[in-house]
C-alpha cells in the first residue's frame, strides 16, 4: 500500500505532526514509523516533564514564539483529554550576588518575550520557599509540569482512531527518493509514500543523510542524569527551583522539579553519552562513539568547553559533587536523599564550527522535510511545531485545504494543485 505521507518518529513531535495533518488534511493517508515497540520511549518519555515558559530564548526567535504558544496548546490538550497537569510556576534562584546582573538580564528577556516575570527578593523567596536559600529570584507563573509520555500515548490513541497506521519496530535503514515519491526501507519492510516528514530525534542526522540531505551538523548525544528525592521530601518545594543559567555553558543546570506523580526530582546534568541510547555510563556503541569523536564540530566544541565538560563528568561520577550543586540553593539535602531515577538522552545538533544549534533546524528535499534539531523545549512546543511543519509541508508539497463542505478529492490521484478537504 502506498501512503500520502510517511512520518518517521513516534516521539511527541512526530505524533503531534501526524495529528495536525489529520486535523487539516483528513483525506491524506498517513503512516508513522517508530523504531521501538511503543511511542515516546526516548526523549519524550525521559525528560523532566516541565511545561517550559520560554524565558531563556532570544526574543523574536522561533524557539521563543513556539514555546510560548506551546504552553497554551499543551494545557489545552490536557484539558480536552482530561490529563493531569499543574501550572505551579518556577523560581530561578540567584545564590550569590555575582548572579544578580545575569538575573536582571534574564528578567528583561522574559518581559521581552511577553511573559509574566516577577522579581522576588531574598525575604520573599524565603517566605514562599522555606527550604530554599538565595539572594533573590525570578518567578515565572506560567511554567508547569505534565507527563509527556502520557500526552504522547494519548495522541497515538487519537491517531489510531482517525485511521493513522503506526508501525512499531520500524528502524529505517534506507530511503530512495524519486520524482513520484519515496520508498522507505525498515528491515524487511518497504513503505512507499508520496512525501515524508522525519522527526527522528537522536537519529535525525542519520535519517537526513539517508534521505539525501547535505549535512552541516551532527547529532551528539548528551546524557542527563537525575535523582529522585525520598517520599519525606515530596513537599520540600512548592514551585520548580532552577539556578540562574550561566550563558557561557550550554545547558540550564541542575534543578528541583516537582513531578506529576507527586515526588521531586533533582537534575539533570549533561555528560557526553557513549551511545545514542546510552542511558547508563557503561553503555557504549563503537559506531556512535566513533562518529562523535571523529566529527570536527565535536572536537571544536571540546576545545571551547573542555573545562565545563570535565566538570560535568566529575559530577556524574561523584555523587557528593552532584549534591554540592543542589546544596547551593537547598542546603538541607544530604547524599542519602539522592535516590536513583531514570536518565534521559538529549539529542543535540552540533554545527561544524563547534557551536550548538540552539534553535530548531529544518532541512528539505523535493519530497521530504527533516526536523534536524528539536531540543528542549520541543516537548512543550510540539503542537505549534507541528503547525509550523504542516504550514511548510502544505506549501512545499503543494497541498491545498478546501473550504468546509467542498468537494472530497482523493489527494493521491488528484492534480497537485487540487484541494483536499479541511478538518
Amino acid at each position: 500500500m502506498s501512503h500520502d505521507l510517511a512520518i518517521i518518529g513516534g516521539g511527541i513531535v512526530g505524533l503531534a505532526t501526524a495529528r495536525e495533518v489529520t486535523r487539516r488534511f483528513p483525506g491524506l493517508s498517513i503512516v508513522v514509523l517508530e523504531r521501538e515497540d511503543d511511542v515516546a520511549l526516548h526523549q519524550t518519555g525521559r525528560n523532566s516533564g516541565v511545561i517550559h515558559s520560554g524565558i531563556y530564548y532570544q526574543p523574536g526567535s522561533l524557539k521563543a514564539r513556539l514555546c510560548k504558544e506551546g504552553v497554551e496548546a499543551t494545557i489545552r490538550f490536557c484539558k480536552d483529554h482530561d490529563l493531569p497537569y499543574e501550572q505551579c510556576g518556577k523560581m530561578l534562584v540567584a545564590t550569590q550576588t555575582s548572579e544578580l546582573d545575569r538575573m536582571a538580564s534574564l528578567h528583561e528577556r522574559g518581559l521581552a518575550n511577553g511573559l509574566p516575570v516577577e522579581r522576588v527578593d531574598a525575604a520573599e523567596l524565603r517566605a514562599r520557599e522555606p527550604h530554599i536559600q538565595g539572594v533573590g529570584a525570578l518567578f515565572v507563573s506560567t511554567t508547569g509540569i505534565v507527563d509527556y509520555g502520557l500526552v504522547a500515548r494519548t495522541m497515538a490513541k487519537e491517531l489510531k482512531e482517525r485511521g493513522v497506521e503506526i508501525l512499531f519496530g520500524a528502524m529505517v535503514d534506507r530511503i530512495s527518493e524519486e520524482p513520484a515519491g519515496l520508498t522507505i526501507g525498515a528491515g524487511m519492510r518497504q513503505i512507499k509514500a508520496r512525501n515524508m516528514i522525519a522527526c527522528a530525534g537522536i537519529m535525525a542526522d542519520r535519517i537526513a543523510r539517508l534521505g539525501g540531505v547535505d549535512l552541516d551538523f551532527r547529532i551528539v548525544p548528551f546524557r542527563g542524569e537525575y535523582y529522585r528525592l525520598g517520599a519525606d521530601k515530596n513537599d520540600i518545594v512548592s514551585h520548580l527551583i532552577y539556578p540562574i543559567p550561566d550563558p557561557g555553558l550550554p545547558f540550564l543546570g541542575i534543578h528541583l522539579t516537582k513531578m506529576i506523580g507527586g515526588y521531586v526530582t533533582v537534575g539533570p546534568n549533561a555528560v557526553l553519552a557513549f551511545a545514542r541510547d546510552g542511558y547508563r555510563f557503561g553503555d557504549v556503541s563503537l559506531r556512535d562513539l566513533a562518529e562523535t569523536l571523529t566529527y570536527r564540530g565535536f572536537r571544536r566544541l571540546v576545545g571551547k568547553s573542555l573545562r565545563s565538560g570535565l566538570s560535568e563528568m566529575w559530577n556524574s561520577l561523584n555523587k557528593h559533587a552532584y549534591l554540592a550543586l543542589c546544596q547551593r540553593y537547598c542546603p538541607e539535602l544530604t547524599v542519602h536523599d539522592l535516590q536513583p531515577h531514570r536518565p534521559g538522552i538529549r539529542a543535540q545538533a552540533v554545527l561544524a564550527d563547534g557551536t550548538l544549534a540552539h534553535d530548531f533546524l529544518i532541512r528539505e528535499t523535493a519530497r521530504s522535510i527533516h526536523v534536524c534539531n528539536a531540543p528542549s523545549p520541543a516537548a512543550t512546543s510540539a503542537i505549534p511545531i507541528a503547525r509550523e511543519l504542516i504550514d511548510r509541508a502544505a506549501k512545499h508539497f503543494r497541498w491545498r485545504e478546501a473550504v468546509r463542505g467542498g468537494p472530497r478529492i482523493n489527494p493521491r490521484t488528484a492534480d497537485p494543485d487540487s484541494a483536499v478537504p479541511s478538518a
